[in-house]
């Protein structure tokens, strides 16, 4: 993103500014209907992908140049048409009522320029992948074999991209129009308060001086920031410069200190109450409540920062890493004193919880942000600070917005030309109806869906692809995204393209991929799980009360004996038969029949009461 200058900045600021107030006024007013409140919010997010990212890498970077003011201005006008003349847009009838000339080339125009506008802000693979579906509507008669798509002309392409709710303003871009952007803007509000400062705080006075310390407030401060940041990459970088340095300098390899942060960062998303824009996708593709999506999430969540936490345990306690010192932290008085300073967000998750629209919570909780701030001097919010915390939230809606448009696209060509139907056919002739190997088809997909794109579009694609085979396979429909929304985020440490690994790598100065394959072994539940609350509901509290609480006691004893085997480590050293049995153990504690889960779950009982009776020895394993 270009860092600007002078006039231009001050135009930047004032733009995002009013688009948040926009924004802010929906949500406490009500939304207009769907369609206009989406063309609304593209027509003022796309300008500022041509102002804000350059073109090439040497483009200006303080500036914008007069092309790229030409190409902001003009990617107005699709939609200021559409927001003229609404009425006559929204009294069509589909593949009915012929496309005007304007509206033909006006759909031309807005595809081609957020496709240019997804190229700058979200990386070319996402505007490539874009530019294919939205190509196969039209010619993908002309493919040859299972390639072969329906016919559609240019009219009945750009109608359904431009015209309808199906392509461009579909409802991942709705998710973006009202959702995302008052979460984001409330994700201002905590920074400028000093909420999300005292999150570092908070665990670094709780953690900082057990073993290990640095590496336990990268895991607790992550999975608390992450989970209102929503973006890996940027979670590594608001936390990981802190933390990363801090655990080389206690004797933490620079590898593994890239590794903890990654691991911890990438699962802020997966981490409730807010979870980034994809699971406000979910739960609008779901027709659900957001709180169900919440409440499904939790436990696995948990799960996965349970294990996380305990490896850097051991690990700390293997290697004989210390604490820091007290004095060098926060102390636990102070925190305490501060805790008010949760309210906004104890208050966000009892809101959601209650059945409070995300909007309205979003909004009430940026209200109690406000109000913590008061009783802090040093961090009481006038008015130039509510609005540099309605700028530094609303701005980075772009990424969000443009990808959600782009998504949209390949929604609609789906949607259009029966491609879904072809991958389901496909994943059924390679799966031979076997549920577990279309389990793996569609988690090959998403990784791969996941490493050249950014989270949301991912799953957005993943989902109208992979979830249609799943539930027909008799998956449940929230288990199944959630399955694919899992490997859409875990993609990010999942070598060769593990974007937030590589992030860490950078600040860490270790090797990416070794960085990288770390990281998989610390998360390595987050490659399980998913599989475990496909067959097992109770996993994500689904179930009856005996199904949820024996999920919950497997859960617990499979992240425990798979922790234990994946450092090799408890009070010693494990020899490699002892992991093979903790292994065994915890796969088998995730199984949904009683009959295995219980005599799993004693077993990997009994195996930490044996291997832990001999003495601490403070070495590697092989």
């Amino acid at each position: 993103m270009r860092k600007l200058e002078g006039k231009t900045q001050t135009f930047i600021y004032v733009y995002v500014i009013l688009m948040g107030l926009f924004h802010l006024y929906t949500a406490v007013f009500g939304n207009f209907e769907a369609y206009l409140q989406r063309t609304i919010h593209l027509t003022w997010v796309l300008p500022m992908a041509f102002l804000l990212y350059p073109a090439t890498k040497s483009s200006p970077k303080d500036r914008p140049t007069l092309m790229d003011w030409f190409l902001a201005i003009l990617s107005t006008a699709p939609g200021i048409y559409g927001i003229v003349n609404y009425n006559e847009i929204v009294s069509r009838i589909v593949q009915v009522d012929p496309l005007t000339q304007a509206q033909l080339i006006l759909g031309l125009l807005l595809t081609i320029m957020l496709l240019e506008a997804t190229r700058r802000v979200v990386g070319l693979p996402l505007a490539i992948i874009a530019a294919f579906f939205a190509g196969y509507m039209y010619f993908g008669s002309y493919l040859p074999g299972v390639l072969k798509g329906l016919q559609f002309t240019l009219a009945e392409v750009v109608e359904e991209i431009y015209l309808t709710g199906e392509g461009i303003f579909s409802i991942p871009l709705g998710v973006s129009a009202t959702f995302v952007i008052i979460f984001l803007i409330f994700g201002g509000f905590l920074e400028k308060s000093g909420i999300g400062e005292y999150f570092m705080e908070f665990a670094q006075a709780f953690a900082g001086t057990t073993p290990g310390g640095p590496a336990k407030i990268a895991v607790v401060s992550s999975c608390l920031f992450g989970s209102i940041s929503g973006s890996a990459v940027a979670n590594v970088y608001g936390t990981g410069t802190f933390t990363i340095p801090l655990m080389k300098r206690l004797g933490y390899p620079a590898y593994f200190a890239g590794a903890v942060e990654a691991v911890a960062s990438s699962g802020g998303q997966i981490m409730p109450p807010i979870m980034g824009a994809g699971a406000f996708i979910m739960a609008s593709l779901l027709g659900i409540q957001f709180r169900e999506v919440i409440i499904a999430a939790a436990f696995p969540a948990l799960l996965y920062y349970g294990a996380v936490f305990l490896m850097v345990h051991l690990r700390a306690v293997k290697t004989g890493i210390k604490g820091l010192k007290p004095e060098e932290l926060p102390s636990k008085s102070y925190v305490l004193k501060n805790i008010y300073k949760l309210i906004p967000i104890v208050g966000l998750l009892w809101m959601l919880l209650s059945g409070y629209t995300p909007m309205l919570a979003a909004v009430m909780g940026i209200l109690m942000a406000w109000g913590v701030s008061l009783f802090d001097p040093k961090r009481r919010m006038g008015i130039k600070s509510i609005l540099d915390a309605i700028y530094s939230g609303a701005l980075n809606i772009t990424v969000v917005a443009i990808a959600c448009a782009a998504a949209g696209i390949i929604v609609g060509s789906v949607s259009l030309t029966g491609f879904g139907f072809k991958f389901v056919g496909l994943v059924f002739s390679l799966a031979r109806d076997i549920p577990f190997l279309a389990l793996l088809l569609i988690m090959i997909v998403s990784l791969v869906l996941g490493m050249g794109l950014p989270t949301t579009g991912a799953y957005i694609l993943a989902a109208a692809l992979g979830v249609p085979a799943l539930t027909k396979l008799g998956f449940a429909p929230l288990s199944a995204h959630l399955f694919v929304f899992y490997f859409a985020i875990i993609s990010a440490i999942t070598p060769p393209v593990a974007l937030a690994a590589y992030a860490a790598s950078s600040i860490a100065g270790a090797h990416p991929n070794k960085t990288g394959f770390q990281a998989m072994r610390l998360g390595i539940l987050a490659f399980i799980v998913p599989y475990a609350f496909c067959y097992d509901k109770g996993l994500i509290l689904h179930g009856t009360m005996l199904e949820n609480l024996a999920a919950i006691a497997g859960g617990i004893s499979a992240a425990l004996a798979l922790g234990f085997a994946m450092e090799g480590f408890m009070t010693r050293a494990l020899k490699p038969y002892e992991r093979a049995l903790f292994i065994l153990s915890g796969l088998a504690a995730f199984t949904p029949v009683l009959a295995i889960k219980l005599p799993a779950i004693a077993a990997t009982v009994l195996f930490m009461f044996l291997f832990s009776r001999t003495p601490k020895i403070l070495s590697e394993t092989p």
